[in-house]
C-alpha cells in the first residue's frame, strides 16, 4: 500500500476538540496511547490513510500555538501533555473570519474580515493551497463554535447561480461556515461539517460538490446524549415501549458551552438534537424537553442526564434514568478523525457530493434524498456495507 500524507484542515484548531484531535494522533505515533475511541482502528482497508500519516493545520479566532491552548482546555493528562507539548508548539491557527452577527459569546484576536465575500475565499483558498503543498489530499473539518441558527428556506441557499448572485452582492445572510466549506469545495477538497452551524448541506452547495466531484458530510458530531438517545430508542420501539416522555438536559463548561449560552446559537443546536426521537419511533414524543446549559466548572467535563418515562404491558408505566459523565472532547476528538479518514477514502473512490454512508456519526446526517436514518444500528450498517464494496 503507498503511504500517502492526509492534512486535515480544520476549523476551530485551537480549540478543544482541535487540539485534542492534535495530541492524540502525536500521542499515538509516539507509541503512548492505545486506539480505543477510534472506531475504524481494527478495519484494514486499502488506501484509508493511516493514523501516523495525518498532519494538521487549521483556522481558529485566537493566535495561541497549541501548547498554550491545549493547557487551557486542561483535557490531557499531564503526562500526555509533557510528551507533546514540544510538538505543539510548532503549530499555531491561520487568521479566522471574525463575525460577532452569527457568534456573539466567543470572540478573539486572531481574525481577518473583508468586505467582500469573494475575498474573503480568496484568504481561505490560498490558505489551502499552502497546506495542500505538504499533503498528498486535504480534508476540511469545521469544528468551530455553533453559529446561530441561519433563517429557514433562504432562497439564496436554493440554487448555486443564486448563490453566486448572493456572494457577489455580499449578503449578510452568508455566515461564516458558510464560506469556509464554499472553498473547500471549489478547492476539490472534502468538506465534514462537525458543528450544528449551517454550511455545506444547503442546496447551492450540495449542487457546487456535485459539480466538482467533491463529498461532503455532516451535520453535528453525534458523541454523547444523541448517540445514547439513536441506540436506546430502536431497542425501546423494538420491545413495543410507548415513550411518554423524554428529558435531556446537558451541563458543560468549555468554548462549545459557552458559545450555546447564547440563545441564537443554542437554537442550532437544539434543533439537530431534537430531530432524532420522533423519525426513530414512529410517532411524536409530547413531552421531549432538551436543556443545555454553560457551566463553566465542568469544563470539558460534560454532564448528561436522560429521564425517559415509558408505558408498558398493563398501561404500568415505568422510568429509565441514564447519566453519562462524559469528556466532551475525549469522544468527539476520534470521530473527526475518522471523517477525515473517511472523506478523504470517498474522494479516492470517486464520490461526489452528499456522503450519506457516514450517518452514523452524525446527529443531523445529509441525505442525498428524503429523511435520514437515525437509528444507530441501521446507520453502522449502511457504513459497514460501503467500506466492503
Amino acid at each position: 500500500m503507498i503511504k500517502r500524507k492526509l492534512g486535515i484542515a480544520i476549523v476551530g484548531l485551537g480549540g478543544a476538540v482541535g487540539t485534542t484531535m492534535v495530541a492524540g494522533i502525536e500521542l499515538l505515533k509516539k507509541g503512548l496511547i492505545g486506539t480505543e475511541g477510534l472506531p475504524l482502528a481494527g478495519f484494514n482497508i486499502g488506501n484509508l490513510a493511516d493514523y501516523s500519516d495525518i498532519t494538521f493545520g487549521g483556522w481558529d479566532l485566537f493566535s495561541d500555538h497549541l501548547a498554550k491552548a491545549a493547557e487551557g482546555h486542561d483535557v490531557l493528562t499531564h503526562k500526555q501533555f509533557i510528551a507533546v507539548e514540544e510538538y505543539l508548539r510548532k503549530i499555531k491557527p491561520w487568521p479566522s473570519i471574525g463575525n460577532k452577527q452569527f457568534l456573539a459569546n466567543v470572540y478573539g484576536p486572531n481574525q481577518f474580515s473583508y468586505e467582500s465575500h469573494r475575498k474573503t475565499i480568496d484568504k481561505i483558498r490560498n490558505d489551502l493551497q499552502e497546506f495542500k503543498k505538504s499533503c498528498d489530499q486535504v480534508v476540511v473539518i469545521n469544528l468551530a463554535s455553533t453559529e446561530k441558527l441561519a433563517v429557514e428556506g433562504n432562497e439564496i441557499f436554493n440554487s448555486f447561480a443564486g448563490f453566486e448572485t448572493a456572494l457577489d452582492e455580499n449578503s449578510l445572510d452568508i455566515a461564516p461556515a458558510v464560506l469556509y466549506a464554499y472553498s473547500a469545495i471549489a478547492e476539490g477538497i472534502p468538506y465534514g461539517n462537525f458543528t450544528p452551524s449551517v454550511a455545506a448541506e444547503i442546496p447551492a452547495l450540495v449542487q457546487f460538490a456535485e459539480q466538482q466531484s467533491v463529498p461532503i458530510a455532516g451535520k453535528d458530531g453525534k458523541t454523547g446524549q444523541t448517540f445514547i438517545k439513536t441506540v436506546l430508542a430502536p431497542a425501546l420501539k423494538t420491545r413495543a415501549l410507548k415513550v411518554d416522555g423524554w428529558y435531556s438536559t446537558n451541563i458543560l463548561g468549555n468554548r462549545d458551552g459557552l458559545a450555546l449560552s447564547d440563545e441564537d446559537s443554542l437554537a442550532s443546536k437544539v434543533k439537530t438534537k431534537s430531530s432524532v426521537l420522533d423519525d426513530i419511533l414512529g410517532y411524536e414524543v409530547e413531552d421531549h424537553i432538551i436543556d443545555i446549559r454553560y457551566y463553566r466548572p465542568r469544563k470539558d467535563n460534560k454532564e448528561a442526564w436522560d429521564n425517559i418515562d415509558i408505558t408498558g404491558f398493563l398501561g404500568q408505566p415505568m422510568q429509565i434514568k441514564v447519566n453519562f459523565l462524559c469528556r466532551d472532547s475525549v469522544l468527539a476528538a476520534p470521530l473527526a478523525i475518522e471523517i477525515a479518514r473517511l472523506l478523504d477514502l470517498a474522494k479516492q473512490r470517486g464520490e461526489k457530493g452528499v456522503q450519506e454512508q457516514l450517518s452514523v456519526f452524525f446527529k443531523m446526517p445529509m441525505t442525498k434524498k428524503g429523511k435520514p436514518v437515525h437509528a444507530f444500528h441501521e446507520q453502522q450498517k449502511m457504513l459497514l456495507n460501503w467500506l466492503k464494496e
